[in-house]
């Protein structure tokens, strides 16, 4: 294992944590750089698409503006996700500095080992849905709202899901992020699809809800030595330098765009 940079950039709101998220990304040296995690928040509370969704066909488009809840448009796929009452993280690393995986698929079970510790270290029996369900449960299968749905290495409480993980790859880098569910509004979140998942209540969770009552900043410390114990001996706490600023500062005008968030759109294209 070899030593982390550690950025813990407090709330942000949306357009902005996306282009810092892309900005850490289209930064990274897989030769050069060192392997990081990031730790933020939502301020304000904000509904993000996966990359590939079409928000006409998801998204109540008049609703989220009734509620004037900002939108934004993830540089990873996978379901709607409502951020708030959450703890975030994200990591851009080499697959060399991580244990070796098998498959792409298997790389979250690696990288999501910590949130596996940090479950244990407050007193929770989180499990990937694949250890989870009886053998021949149908997982995988893909769903509009993010909480609706289970793949094989999503974490499990009681048989609930707590919070959401999606990859992406460019050559030789990694780069993943979720959320850690701390109060429970998926029910909140999934009124602002155009078919709201039934049950919500049913099948995602959050940490209060499963008796856990550590504070914010108690979470963040327990997190990060789930971290340390998982994936690094060492977090070394710093800021974004100056070229990760610069990019991200660019990259916010792109996040903040009707077009890159309803339409998937970058520079005229549709992606």
């Amino acid at each position: 294992m070899v030593p982390w940079r550690f950025i813990d950039s407090g709330p942000l709101d949306g357009a902005a944590n996306m282009a810092v998220d892309e900005a850490l990304l289209a930064c990274f040296d897989p030769e050069k750089s060192q392997p990081l995690l990031r730790i933020y928040g939502w301020e304000p509370p904000a509904l993000s698409l996966g990359r590939f969704q079409k928000s006409a066909e998801v998204l109540d488009r008049e609703r989220c503006g009734r509620a004037r809840v900002p939108v934004v448009r993830r540089i990873t796929g996978g379901g709607v996700i409502y951020h708030t009452g959450e703890i975030t993280y994200s990591l851009v690393c080499a697959p060399s500095h991580i244990p070796p995986a098998v498959s792409i698929r298997e790389s979250f079970r690696v990288l999501t080992s910590f949130l596996i510790r940090f479950y244990d270290k407050i007193g929770l029996d989180a499990r990937y849905a694949v250890d989870h369900f009886p053998a021949g449960t149908k997982l995988g299968e893909r769903t509009g709202f993010c909480f609706a749905g289970k793949e094989n290495y999503d974490i499990v409480i009681d048989g609930k899901k707590i919070g959401g993980n999606a990859q992406r790859r460019l050559k030789d880098v990694i780069f993943q992020h979720g959320s850690i569910p701390v109060m429970n509004h998926a029910a909140l979140g999934a009124g602002f699809m155009r078919e709201p998942p039934a049950g919500i209540e049913e099948t995602a969770g959050a940490l209060y809800d499963l008796g856990v009552s550590l504070d914010f900043p108690a979470l963040k410390v327990l997190l990060l030595e789930a971290f340390m114990e998982t994936h690094a001996n060492v977090l070394e706490e710093e800021a974004l330098n100056a070229g990760e600023r610069t990019t991200a500062a660019s990259l916010a005008l792109k996040h903040a765009s009707a077009a890159w968030v309803w339409e998937g759109a970058e520079n005229g294209k549709e992606l």
